[in-house]
């Protein structure tokens, strides 16, 4: 099943990207490469069942079985053990991928109460952008009573844009609601 976004993105936004960023050749237009989602689990020193629920939540916000995340040493201030369970991270590509962003940006963070726009600055450099967010609830695929706890949640969306100001332009013409700067 392909996604709307990206027939639109084949058809309107690689175009006009193009024009826009005075490229000759179709492949030099910079692309979403992957979108990875990520909840890191402080609580999960305490509660076991905590990766289960994050694992379940990633799943129903992208559509695809989240993995866990396990430590790679053992940190004694945060009492974290090697092999522990501390998270979990889903890589979307293609139409997944192209479906997830859609509603992401259509639909779940319009959903955000007091937004503002994402910022801008929050790009690294290479063209890949991140963005955090404070709750799984602005998926309205999740269902209030069955979450056992708010977690946040972040989003990378890794381009091919050689630039971030390449990226920003493609991520913009995606629909990304990035803050007006002034």
């Amino acid at each position: 099943m392909a996604s709307r976004l990206k027939d639109r993105f084949i058809s309107d936004i690689r175009p006009a990207l193009m024009e826009e960023l005075g490229m000759v050749n179709i492949m030099q237009v910079p692309r979403l490469d992957k979108v990875v989602v990520n909840i890191g689990l402080g609580e999960a020193i305490d509660n076991a069942n905590a990766p289960e629920a994050a694992v379940r939540d990633i799943g129903v916000m992208t559509g695809q079985r989240a993995m866990v995340t396990k430590a790679r040493k053992s940190i004694s201030n945060f009492k974290i053990r090697e092999g522990m369970r501390i998270g979990a991270a889903v890589t979307l590509r293609g139409d997944k991928m192209y479906n997830f962003v859609d509603r992401l940006f259509s639909i779940a963070i319009p959903r955000v109460r007091d937004f503002r726009g994402l910022s801008p600055r929050s790009f690294d450099g290479r063209g890949n952008y991140s963005v955090g967010f404070d709750e799984q609830l602005i998926f309205p695929e999740i269902d209030y009573g069955s979450i056992d706890k708010i977690r946040g949640f972040q989003v990378v969306f890794v381009t091919s844009a050689e630039t971030d100001n390449d990226a920003r332009a493609l991520l913009g013409a995606l629909g990304c609601p990035f803050k007006a700067t002034n």
